[in-house]
Parts: structure tokens; sequence; C-alpha cells
């Protein structure tokens, strides 16, 4: 019996578009993709600037998982805010009320990306922020 494949989740979708043939997330690619320096891409994922400009340290667990993180959230609210370039603006500069004002980017810097997904999950099933 064949399996249909099944379409990317939308939390998955920006996820796979800048994940290379090895599984991780292509820094360079990602970089282009949002029209950031690799500099730029470090700060808003809460990654130290030198991660990024070695292949070392970008393919490591923790780059990588902060990377994958920040993209599942910018995926999950790019459709409602109108594309991946709104979504990373809303991620960067949108105050939370459920979390004090803080921004989806300072939590996931504190490593509570789990949080704001859960969030995100919560308020789109009709929950108030």
């Amino acid at each position: 019996m064949a399996h249909a494949l099944k379409a990317p989740l939308p939390t998955e979708s920006l996820v796979l578009t800048y994940m290379d043939r090895a599984g991780r997330i292509a820094i360079d690619q990602l970089a282009d993709g949002f029209g950031m320096s690799k500099t730029q891409l470090a700060e808003t994922a809460g990654l130290a600037r030198e991660t990024l400009y070695r292949a070392e340290r970008s393919g490591a667990r923790k780059a990588q998982g902060r990377l994958r993180e920040m993209l599942e959230i910018i995926s999950r609210v790019s459709d409602w805010a109108g594309g991946k370039e709104q979504a990373m603006a809303w991620y960067r500069a949108q105050p939370l009320p459920a979390f004090g004002g803080r921004t989806a980017e300072a939590l996931v810097k504190e490593g509570k990306a789990a949080a704001v997904r859960d969030y995100l999950d919560h308020m789109a099933v009709g929950g108030f922020a």
C-alpha cells in the first residue's frame, strides 16, 4: 500500500524552505531570504555573532535549534501577518501582553520558544492575549 506524501504543516514550511540536504538550517540562504547579514541573523536568534560565520558552530545543536525555533514561530504567524517579512517584523518588535510586553524574539533568546508556540496555539483557537 502506497503512502501519500503529507503536505508540510504550516509550522514546518519555512523550516523546510531553509533546510539543506543534511537536514540543517542553511545559514546563508536564511540570511539572504530575510535580507539580513549573518550578524543580524545571529542577533535575531540570540546567538553570538561568530556562531554563524563558522561552519562547525553554525551546525551545532544549540545554533540549529535556536534557528529552527525562530523559523517555526515565524511560520506560524506568516499567513496572518501577510508574509514572512511581516512575520519577522512581528517576531522582532510586537510586544506580547501575555509575556509582560516581551517580544517573541526576546522569549526565544531566553529559551522560551515553547511558551511562544503554546501562546500562538491558544490564540489560534480563539483565546485571548
